[in-house]
C-alpha cells in the first residue's frame, strides 16, 4: 500500500476536539496498525533493536573481549536518526508519526532512552579502562551488570511503545530503584493492597 509523504490532519468529529490524522487515503491509526507501528503510540518496536545490538556485544565482551572495539563503535541514536538510518519498511511513517507524539508520552521515553544511552557510555568507559589496567576480574561483572540494567531500561521503553505506564513497570513491583531512582513499591505495600 502506497502512503502519501506527510500526514494531514483532519476534524474526526466536530464534537470531538482530539485530531485525527489521515495519512493519503487511510486514517493514520489503520496505517500505522499495518506498519507494525502502535497506532495508540504512533511507536515502533523496531527501535529496541538499537539497544538489543549493544546490550548482545557486551555481553560477548567477557569471552571474547575483542568485542570491546564493536561496541565502542556503537553510536547512541535518538528515535528519529534510528529510522533514518533503518531498513524498516514503513521508515517514513514511523518518522511521521513520532512528530505527532503527545509532548508527555515524548518527554517519558526520551528520558528513558537518555538512561540507556549514558548506561552505555559509561559502562563502555569502565570496560575500557578494566581491560587497559587488566582488571579482568572486573569484566563478566561489568557486562552482567549492565545487561540487566540495560534490560530494565529497556523494558521501560517498550511499556512507552506498547502504551503502558513505565511507573508501573516490574522494576516498581519488585521494589528495585533504577539507577538515580526510588523504587515505587515493597513487597509490604503490595501485601497492603490485598488486606
Amino acid at each position: 500500500m502506497q502512503y502519501q509523504d506527510r500526514a494531514t490532519e483532519a476534524q474526526a468529529d466536530e464534537a470531538d476536539t482530539e485530531k485525527a490524522y489521515v495519512y493519503g487515503p487511510v486514517p493514520f491509526g489503520l496505517a500505522l496498525a499495518g506498519a507494525n507501528i502502535n497506532p495508540q503510540t504512533g511507536l515502533a518496536t523496531d527501535y529496541l533493536n538499537h539497544f538489543n545490538e549493544i546490550i548482545m556485544m557486551v555481553e560477548l565482551v567477557p569471552d571474547m573481549p575483542e568485542m570491546l572495539a564493536d561496541a565502542k563503535s556503537w553510536k547512541p541514536m535518538s528515535y528519529t536518526e534510528h529510522f533514518e538510518h533503518s531498513q524498516f519498511s514503513e521508515r517514513e511513517l514511523a518518522i511521521e508519526a513520532y512528530a505527532h507524539l503527545p509532548d508527555a508520552r515524548r518527554k517519558s521515553f526520551e528520558a528513558a532512552i537518555g538512561e540507556a544511552h549514558a548506561c552505555v557510555e559509561a559502562t563502555i568507559a569502565q570496560l575500557g579502562e578494566s581491560i587497559a589496567s587488566d582488571a579482568s576480574d572486573n569484566i563478566k561483572p561489568l557486562c552482567a551488570a549492565f545487561a540487566r540494567d540495560m534490560h530494565r531500561i529497556v523494558d521501560r521503553i517498550s511499556v512507552v511503545i506498547h502504551g503502558g505506564d513505565p511507573s508501573l513497570n516490574q522494576i516498581g513491583i519488585e521494589g528495585e530503584a533504577p539507577a538515580g531512582g526510588q523504587p515505587t513499591l515493597d513487597q509490604s505495600a503490595i501485601d497492603d493492597l490485598f488486606k
